[in-house]
């Protein structure tokens, strides 16, 4: 197995968590928090899709899928465009609100071809190029990949909980 092969295998794991979380929950059950406060399936998924896209153009140049294929205009969401949802709090997990199923899939599926587009043609010798210089120690694409597969992995997780409770509810 290659690097190239692994990083393809752990996104798409992330893309099967994804589409687990989220198919077949209506725009309401997306939209849900099971407390005060609390991000709902809706934004979690949309936060993670975000991150996602802002560190795979950033490490492979190009521009994110959200703005050069138009889903911030689908979306149509009261924040800047280069917003990803790192430090937002519940009045901007409200303001994703309810947001249907094929919406999130379709601006995560192209997220996620991006994504495979790039790594399929990574090898071992791409892997130790500095990517951030804003960190001590600077940040290698390694190192952003791994942090990017992270944050999905734990959000993707965060937002098959919620589901799980919103569906016992049902």
């Amino acid at each position: 197995m290659t690097s190239a092969d692994l990083l393809s295998d752990a996104f798409g794991r992330v893309r099967e968590n994804v589409h687990g979380a989220v198919e077949g929950m209506t725009q309401d059950e997306l939209a849900a928090r099971v407390e005060p406060g609390a991000n709902s399936i809706a934004w979690l998924i949309w936060h993670l899709t975000r991150v996602q896209d802002d560190h795979i153009a950033d490490v492979a140049g190009l521009e994110q899928v959200w703005t050069a294929a138009g889903w911030a205009k689908r979306f149509d969401l009261p924040f800047p465009d280069a917003e990803t949802g790192y430090g937002q709090g519940p009045t901007e997990v409200d303001r994703v609100g309810a947001v249907s199923a094929e919406l999130l899939l379709g601006y995560f599926d192209a997220v996620h071809a991006q994504t495979i587009d790039y790594v399929a043609g990574l090898t071992d010798a791409d892997l130790p190029r500095v990517v951030d210089t804003r960190w001590d120690p600077p940040v290698t694409l390694g190192v952003r990949l791994v942090s990017v597969i992270d944050d999905d992995i734990q959000h993707s997780g965060q937002a098959a909980f919620i589901r799980g409770v919103l569906l016992r509810r049902r």
